[in-house]
């Protein structure tokens, strides 16, 4: 016997599966949270990915042999990690400084995708290799032959060599840090030195305006700019400073070229290399590299103003365990960022957890009772990333 079904009740039956086959696409194309290293491993380096929970506690998923080796140290302001979220792949891309290459690791699969090396002459065993992406290419500044081999980003996460860019500070000083914010790349070389380049045909070219740093200058040298964040809007580029104090630089780059540096002086701890920009802009976190606790600053996006803030009190097993601050990540993408991970470096790595708070004017930072975290496959850890990444 022959059921006769209304149409409207097969066209409710097929609308109900349309919205439960999206929802199910919606929610397969939602990439995995994860805190991210570089474990720089001189052995056998690795990638370690930990699950975030929504608390901003870490549970290690794997860590993903790179192929390469690292130097277990280095410049602070050099990140050895990049992070590509895009809407064809998920790729974090790390480099091996003592084997000169740069590794791809598949986010989805948690698999090595490959390795991609630059020129025979690129080297970057004394001090690392620093990485920044923008949507087609990306760039490792090698520290000892001071070139950045420019990298077209390729399916699968996959890297292929376009050219080197031979650059040098103005004190002869080595590359460091590297930020991109659209068609502009802004670099420190770790004497005093910043300088800004057009990325627009992907291999970087000088817009001719390297400076010292204002504080550099100043001091006579005993503050250098190290580490770099440039706000969503592009208007400004702050630099982390290596310093006897808690010390920040900011340069307006409206017209497309750096100009000269405002210092701002947020406190006595000791070194400001490493820094990083809430998503919000509200606040930018200070890692005191050579002390033992985080700063927080206020940020005025609007006039690229700071002021102080609120420093964290001092961070568990200081000297006992850990040495120096290092690299900082944020949970969360928006707002102030819900949790803060920093790295801690020696030769038995670690992760600190604090909490973030911000109101009315005011701020605390303050270690989680289940900080800090063992990372246990690291050598020497010092760049740490949270995937997926700020959009800016």
């Amino acid at each position: 016997m022959r059921i006769r079904v209304p149409f409207w009740v097969v066209s409710c039956f097929t609308f109900l599966i349309g919205i439960f086959l999206v929802s199910g696409a919606a929610a397969a194309a939602t990439p995995p949270h994860y805190l991210v290293t570089n474990d720089d491993d001189i052995f056998i380096n690795s990638v370690s990915f930990y699950s975030v929970a929504a608390n901003g506690s870490l549970t290690l998923k794997q860590a993903v042999a790179t192929g390469g080796q690292g130097i277990a140290g280095g410049y602070f302001g050099s990140s050895r990690l990049a992070l590509l979220n895009s809407s064809s792949q998920e790729c974090v891309y790390a480099s091996d400084a003592n084997s000169d290459d740069i590794a791809g690791i598949d986010v989805s699969t948690l698999t090595l995708a490959g390795t991609a090396s630059g020129s025979s002459t690129d080297s970057g065993d004394a001090n690392g290799i620093g990485l920044a992406i923008s949507a087609q290419y990306l760039y490792a500044g090698f520290t000892t032959s001071n070139t950045i081999a420019t990298f077209q980003l390729q399916d699968n996460c996959s890297l292929t060599f376009v050219s080197d860019t031979p650059v040098a500070g103005l004190q002869g000083g080595f590359i460091e840090g590297m930020a991109i914010h659209g068609n502009l790349m802004v670099v420190t070389y770790g004497d005093g030195s910043i300088e800004s380049f057009d990325i627009t045909s992907g291999t970087p070219v000088s817009n001719g305006d390297e400076q010292n740093s204002s504080a550099y200058v100043t001091s006579q040298g005993a503050s250098y700019p190290t580490s770099i964040e440039i706000t969503k809007d592009g208007h400004f580029a702050l630099f982390g400073d290596t310093s006897t104090s808690t010390l920040i630089e900011v340069s307006d780059l409206s017209s497309g070229k750096l100009r000269p540096t405002v210092a701002y002086s947020l406190g006595t701890a000791i070194n400001s290399s490493s820094i990083l920009l809430s998503p919000d802009e509200t606040l930018l976190y200070i890692s005191n590299t050579q002390g033992d606790t985080v700063t927080a600053a206020f940020f005025d996006s609007t006039t690229g103003k700071l002021s102080a803030g609120c420093t964290s009190n001092r961070l568990k097993f200081y000297s006992v365990h850990w040495s120096y601050l290092a690299q900082l990540a944020l949970r969360d993408d928006t707002g102030t960022g819900g949790s803060l991970y920093v790295a801690e470096f020696s030769a038995n790595p670690s992760l600190a957890l604090l909490s973030i708070q911000s109101s009315g004017g005011q701020c605390t930072l303050a270690e989680l009772s289940g900080s800090p975290i063992a990372e246990t496959d690291s050598a020497g850890l010092l760049s740490i990333g949270v995937f997926p990444p700020r959009s800016f």
